[in-house]
């Protein structure tokens, strides 16, 4: 009976589609309305997926990689001296004082008031300086990308940018996010042009839109929005990994893959030359996450596999997007050897924080979660001959406490 049911119920089903289908005067009726609003929500694995009629593609990841942005070609060469950014007396200042440190934020953009948290993130990380302490200061300030949000990005980095930290006394360099990338006909029509102004200008000046007397900041002549960072005790390079919300992908648009040969290309000559500094990767969308937005799985593929073929490991790497922190405790074979390297997300030092799991030390896959905030705060990493050290400081209400540290051996890759 039950079968018979279901027969008959077909066959009604059958009937309505055709007398739709003669209605419309033979076209085919409106596709049947997806179960979620999300067309890859589904279990389904990517193989076996059928194309979306509405998106052409059978993953987020496959959208997002046919809608990639341009990665602009450097100016010139992509390596940056230290030297060449703070003068060669401040270099040698740290390199006596026998550790470099760097300031780490990422996603700030002003959320109102004076008092804002990117203004205490920017007042907390002021204070770690001191004109006496010379090389025991920061060298300078690394941003994880999202500097600008939104429309009309010429006339925002005034009081996004150059306001909130105009007390704060070390250099700003940067790798853009995707919100620097987005494009907005009437307003932004040029995908990274006002980042590519304010941080890879030909000269350093004090910009016009900065419009006070009291900002003295001058723009970053940085080389182009991907880049490697040459320090005492520290290589740090910075990739563009694009405009899509997610996931992130270090191609540009209709396969540029200039900037996966560069990074091949850069750690082939780090290991050839005997380098043994600490070396850390930069890239706006994390590899890993676990609230405010998903891990990119694809771009970390693209990061493995440059490190494999160049026989070099990096010691640690960051990433911002999602709006909090977050710590992760990866051990895998890369490179031929063992290794642990931690991956940080510090998306967390302005702009609206956003949920995160909260952290139990959980295995996930061939990582460990290790710590977790939704708040504010900004990391200090300090590198020497022999450790790594990165700390995430809090500073959520204004309240500036130590929340997390990790330590990295860089000759073993051992991770405490």
């Amino acid at each position: 009976m039950a079968k018979k049911a279901k027969t008959a119920k077909k066959a009604k089903t059958a009937k309505r589609t055709a007398k739709k289908t003669a209605r419309s005067g033979g076209r085919t009726p409106r596709a049947t309305p997806l179960r979620f609003a999300h067309p890859f929500f589904t279990t389904t694995p990517v193989a076996d997926r059928a194309v979306s009629a509405r998106t052409s593609t059978t993953s987020l990841a496959q959208f997002a990689s046919d809608k990639l942005g341009i990665v602009p070609p450097p100016a010139r060469n992509p390596l940056m001296e230290l030297k060449d950014i703070i003068g060669q007396p401040g270099t040698d200042e740290i390199q006596q004082a026998g550790a470099i440190k760097f300031h780490v934020i990422g996603d700030t953009g002003r959320q109102g008031g004076d008092n804002s948290p990117q203004e205490q993130v920017a007042q907390a990380m002021t204070g770690d300086y001191d004109p006496a302490a010379g090389g025991h200061n920061p060298a300078l300030l690394i941003h994880l990308g999202d500097v600008i949000y939104g429309h009309d990005k010429s006339k925002q980095y005034r009081d996004e940018f150059y306001r909130p930290y105009m007390k704060y006394p070390g250099k700003i360099i940067a790798i853009p996010g995707n919100h620097d990338g987005e494009t907005f006909k009437g307003t932004d029509p040029v995908s990274l042009q006002e980042f590519r102004n304010n941080f890879c200008a030909p000269s350093a000046q004090v910009p016009s839109i900065a419009g006070d007397v009291r900002i003295f900041r001058e723009t970053m002549t940085q080389p182009g929005v991907y880049w490697m960072l040459s320090a005492p005790f520290a290589n740090i390079i910075g990739l563009y990994s694009n405009i899509a919300e997610g996931p992130g992908n270090l191609l540009g648009a209709n396969g540029d893959d200039r900037q996966i040969k560069w990074l091949t290309k850069t750690l082939t000559s780090l290991r050839q030359s005997g380098d043994r500094k600490a070396l850390v990767i930069a890239t706006h969308h994390p590899p890993y996450s676990s609230g405010g937005h998903s891990p990119s799985k694809d771009m970390l593929a693209q990061i493995d596999k440059a490190c494999n073929e160049a026989g070099v490991v990096p010691h640690a790497m960051l990433a911002g997007h999602s709006h909090n922190y977050q710590r992760y405790t990866r051990t895998t074979t890369l490179a031929g050897a063992q290794v642990q390297i931690p991956y940080l997300v510090a998306g967390c030092s302005g702009h609206a924080e956003s949920s995160v799991t909260a952290a139990t030390g959980q295995q996930m896959g061939e990582t460990i979660f290790e710590k977790s905030l939704k708040g504010f705060g900004f990391l200090t990493m300090t590198a020497n001959a022999a450790q790594l050290a990165i700390e995430m400081v809090e500073t959520t209400n204004g309240v500036k406490t130590p929340f997390d540290k990790v330590m990295v051996d860089i000759a073993s890759h051992g991770v405490t």
